[in-house]
């Protein structure tokens, strides 16, 4: 069931995020993402532009998960605001879990997500999304250490 909840404050977007991956509700998701968001993510491509193209990515994303769910954890949030926008970024841990809730597989990355205030509550206008690469092999670490 899709939820029409807007976020009241640039904070809610980081709870409504997690609420809306655990549900793999695409709808849910979306509706915190501006029309003309720019995502510069992990995995597959340099840069989403627009809501359009990142909706493609999360459906996928989404889609591959089959019975699994994503639990969102996020620590060493830092926030600031000036007025109609907002800074937000965090260390995050994205947990696989089976549908009986086992821990399946987890990974780390780091999210910092810009918002603006438009009328009905705040919407991201970017996204970025990254891991640390070791300068000696090259290879992202996916943990936190």
């Amino acid at each position: 069931m899709t939820s029409t909840v807007t976020a009241a404050t640039p904070m809610q977007v980081l709870e409504l995020y997690r609420a809306a991956v655990y549900a793999k509700d695409v709808e849910a998701l979306m509706q915190l993402y501006a029309p003309d968001v720019q995502v510069f993510d992990m995995w597959g491509t340099w840069a989403y532009e627009g809501a359009g193209a990142w909706r493609t990515s999360v459906s996928d994303w989404f889609g591959s998960l089959g019975d699994d769910l994503v639990r969102v954890e996020m620590e060493d949030v830092q926030h600031t605001q000036s007025g109609e926008l907002a800074v937000l970024s965090a260390f995050v841990t994205y947990r696989g879990m089976s549908a009986q809730g086992q821990e399946l597989r987890s990974m780390n990355n780091r999210l910092t997500l810009v918002c603006r205030q438009d009328g009905g509550g705040w919407q991201v206008i970017h996204e970025h999304s990254s891991s640390p690469a070791d300068f000696e092999s090259g290879k992202v670490m996916l943990r936190r250490g």
